[in-house]
Formats: C-alpha cells, structure tokens, sequence
C-alpha cells in the first residue's frame, strides 16, 4: 500500500515536471510575435525561434502576425457634396510594426482601421460630387492612406495601401447615366453621319468643280482651234484673191451672191438695189465670155485651169440669168427704177409696202 502511493506520488511529481518543463519552452513561427506578462506587467516580446519563460509566472499572450494583411471592409453607404448616397466598399492593406502598441494602444486594431476608415472615407468623399467621386480614385485612395497612417501609427501599424474597390450610386442614378451614356453615343453617331455626308457633299463638289473645269477648257480649246481655223482660212481666201487681183466685176458677183440671203430675213420687205448693179452685171457677163487672162497663180497646173474655166462659165451663166431677172422684174414692175447718173437709187417693196423708197 505505501509503495503504491509512493510509485503514484513519484508519477504526479514526473507528470509534473514535465508540464513544467513544456511551459517553459516557448516556439514562435517566423514573422510572428507574442508578447509576455510576468504578475500582470508586461514583459518583453518574444521573436521567432525559441524562447525561455518561467512558467506559472510568465503570461504568454497569442501569436501576432506581423506579416502584410488585407482586410475588406463591407460598403458603406456616403453621402457626396450633391447629397447623393453611393455605397463604397473599400481593402486595406496594413502591417504590424510594433507588438506590444498593437496589444496595448488599442482594444481591437483591425475594428479601429475599418471605424476609422469609414469616417475618413465620408470626410474625403463628402467634398466631391458624383462625377468627381467616380473619377478621383486615386485622389480619395491617396488621401485615405495619408489619414489612416498617421492615425495608426501610434498602434503599431503601417497602412501600406488603400484601395477603392466599387462605387455603387443609386439604381436611378445608374439609369439616368445609362441614358445620358446611350445620348452621348447617338450624338457621336449622328455627327458621324453628318461628318461622312458632309465629306461626300464635299467631294461630290469638287467632282462638278473640277468636270465644269474640264469642260471649260475643252470648249476653250475648241474654240481656239476654231478661230484659228477660221483666220487660215481667211487668210488662204485673202492671200488667193490678192494672187489673183480681183476687179471690180468679180466683187459686183459677189454683191449678186449675196443678195439672196439678204432678203431670206423674217423682216426684209424692202431692200435698196443700186442701179449700177446692172451695168456691172453686163459687164460681168462680157467679162466671163472673155478669155480670161492667165494669172502666174494659175498656171502652175492644168487641173487648177480646168476648174478655174469651169467656174468662169459658171459665174457667167449666173450673171446673166440675174440680168435677165432683173430685166424682166423692171418691166413688169414700174416702181422699180434704175439708179440716176446723180447718184440716186431705186427701190424694191416688197409685200405689204406701198409706193416706193428712195436710198443713198
């Protein structure tokens, strides 16, 4: 029996020590901390690696972890400088650089980050309106941080980064935006149809301008050629008849030529014939019976002398059937009149015209 309690004593005082012994060896993982109380104080810190306490006496308080953390926070709903209330949800990157602070500056670190969070979060935003709010992240990501590190410092923290990460504005905030949006790409859309309508009715112009241009210089063109052909041939005609020196009846057959077309005009119902005009077709008339002389134009070819003939018998048979004409027109008209030796003309009437006119 004495031997039993003794061999249970003897376990009890083992079990004991070794349990002793346990809570005197204390491991700490890399990049944690814990901090230690010794009768209600604190102690010191202990790092990673092992670590002596005295056991029963020593207080070792949970592990810290001093790596970077990120932390989201809910939305919070915040009411911009326009009254408009949007919910902003935001993450918080944060690191502990002092244990012991972090244990004893404050109840809940990770509470007061988001609390104060939130009240620098309506601070910043409560400046801005809605557009400036959805367009200044990086100014409100930038101000939020430069408030909150200076904050939690004294904690024993460092806010490495604040980030925004969703602006939610009310549904009928988002509609009206949704319809300002689809506005603005139908505004864009019609003045792209104006701007390619624009630069067809564009292109369309300078198309015509430059066809009307064309044309122009083509017509120009052509009437250059046409007047230049025109004044050779009026110089060939020119330089003929001064090879052949004309006289004076060969110009009174043309004047007979040209008398038919005078009194084809839609207004000619009086004409002035003057008297000599008979007397020089008389003498036309002996003139192409003549042999005519041979002008050194003339001789060059026999096939120019044949023609040159022919058209002399030709011009001859016309004289004369005009003298005849008007022979027979004097005789059976008495208005018509032969012209005086002082210069003084008879006149023609023609239908319609009474009495007859006299003309220089």
């Amino acid at each position: 029996m004495d031997v039993s309690g003794v061999l249970i004593a003897g376990l009890i005082l083992a079990a004991l020590a070794v349990f002793t012994v346990v809570r005197a060896v204390r491991i700490v993982p890399q990049a944690r901390a814990r901090n230690v109380e010794r009768l209600g104080r604190y102690r010191r810190t202990l790092r990673p690696g092992l670590n002596l306490v005295i056991p029963y006496i020593d207080r070792v308080y949970p592990v810290i972890d001093l790596r970077e953390q990120v932390v989201s926070f809910r939305p919070q709903p915040v009411i911009t400088e326009d009254n408009l209330v949007v919910e902003i949800d935001t993450v918080l990157y944060f690191q502990v650089t002092d244990p012991r602070a972090a244990a004893y500056e404050i109840a809940d670190f990770l509470q007061g980050v988001e609390q104060l969070t939130v009240t620098t979060l309506r601070n910043v935003v409560g400046s801005m309106d809605l557009e400036k709010t959805l367009t200044s992240r990086d100014t409100i990501n930038s101000q939020l941080r430069g408030v909150l590190d200076d904050a939690t410092g004294k904690w024993g923290l460092r806010v490495n980064r604040v980030e925004i990460k969703a602006i939610d504005p009310p549904q009928s905030i988002k509609d009206a935006m949704e319809k300002q949006m689809r506005a603005e790409r139908d505004k864009r859309a019609a003045i792209l149809g104006a701007e390619g309508q624009r630069q067809s009715q564009i292109l369309t112009a300078e198309g015509d301008k430059q066809a009307a241009v064309l044309r122009a210089e083509g017509n120009r063109t052509a009437e250059i050629l046409k007047a230049e052909g025109q004044s050779r041939a009026i110089d060939e005609v020119f330089q003929a008849v001064h090879r052949n020196d004309p006289d004076p009846q060969l110009l009174a057959y043309q004047y007979l030529q040209t008398l038919p077309q005078l009194a084809q005009g839609a207004g000619s119902t009086f004409w002035v014939i003057p008297g000599e005009v008979t007397a020089a077709l008389q003498g036309v008339s002996r003139a192409f019976n003549e042999v005519l002389p041979q002008s050194p134009a003339t001789r060059q070819t026999s096939a120019e002398d044949r023609a040159a003939t022919e058209a002399a018998e030709d011009a001859a048979r016309a004289a004369e059937a005009a003298a005849e004409a008007l022979a027979d027109a004097a005789e059976a008209d008495p208005d018509v009149r032969p012209l005086a030796a002082d210069g003084q003309s008879a006149g023609v009437s023609g239908q319609g015209e009474k009495g007859s006119e006299s003309a220089p």
